[in-house]
């Protein structure tokens, strides 16, 4: 299973557990911040529609050229925050921070928080950033703007700090529970699904069809469909193509590599088929997701 598929899953059952309820709703009522759990490879805004938003940053989610923005900074926070927590500032000087969650060698999500300043707000800065947000071409309500921006949380260094140490603690706690987690799906997986897995993430470059892999791992085409099927909950063809998409969305992340270099590199075989199938899958052409990615 690809890492990205792989976080996703996991991070799902981290959520629905009770060790991660009860921590997360002690974390709100304690420091009134936001808090999310997310995968790896998330691209979206971490706190938005969350209860505890800052009500600055929820107004700028609205407005497209600050939301890429805000989704270019989360895409530092998570390549910064690899090995160790680590905290980056928006434009407007409102801190976001995660804190990974590793097993071993392996990130498998990141715990965030933030959407706050380290100082009281004031209207010089205020004033600044808004002669930014005019220069994007951004239309907002400035007096709006200006009221929630000086409802912003203000926290002393040395409390934020303290935050993310709780952080990195639980970390440690989800960790554990992600060991645990991962061990009892390995256990449950069968070895011709896992061996699958493997030849399809290797060979998905070439044009792979389903009684290839059943021969793969010595069985009847008919036999391993049904097999896959009941343990992936996809089809073979279902599950391919979102092992392509995922590579694709890995080859992007090079800024100079092109949408149709990197479609047929993961082994897609025409472009129509390729913008058929991101879009199917990601939600939306691959040009806006590229777009979005590097705050365009």
């Amino acid at each position: 299973m690809d890492n990205a598929k792989q976080s996703r899953e996991l991070v799902q059952q981290l959520r629905e557990s009770d060790i991660y309820r009860d921590y997360e709703k002690a974390f709100r009522e304690t420091t009134g911040l936001p808090i999310n759990l997310r995968p790896i490879e998330a691209f979206d805004l971490p706190h938005h529609g969350d209860p505890k938003e800052a009500p600055f940053c929820a107004l700028m989610a609205q407005t497209n050229q600050s939301c890429a923005a805000c989704l270019q900074l989360q895409k530092r926070v998570e390549i910064e925050a690899c090995l160790e927590p680590k905290t980056l500032k928006c434009f407007a000087g409102l801190c976001d921070s995660a804190v990974p969650v590793r097993v071993g060698e392996n990130l498998v999500a990141f715990l965030q928080t933030g959407q706050i300043l380290l100082h009281k707000p004031n209207k010089k800065e205020f004033k600044k950033f808004t002669r930014e947000l005019i220069s994007w071409g951004v239309e907002a309500d400035l007096k709006r703007l200006e009221e929630a921006y000086f409802q912003t949380r203000v926290l002393e260094k040395k409390q934020y700090e303290a935050v993310l140490r709780l952080l990195s603690i639980f970390a440690q706690h989800l960790a554990s529970l992600s060991n645990q987690l991962m061990v009892t799906a390995k256990q449950a997986e069968s070895p011709m699904v896992t061996r699958a897995k493997v030849y399809i993430v290797e060979h998905q470059d070439e044009q792979l069809s389903l009684r290839q892999v059943a021969g793969s791992v010595n069985t009847s085409a008919f036999y391993f469909c049904k097999m896959f099927k009941q343990a992936t909950g996809l089809t073979f063809t279902d599950y391919l193509a979102r092992v392509r998409i995922e590579k694709v969305k890995n080859l992007l992340m090079n800024p100079h590599k092109r949408i149709s270099e990197a479609a047929y590199e993961a082994g897609f075989q025409s472009l129509s088929q390729f913008n058929r199938v991101f879009r199917k899958i990601a939600g939306e052409a691959p040009t806006l997701w590229r777009a979005k990615l590097s705050g365009g």
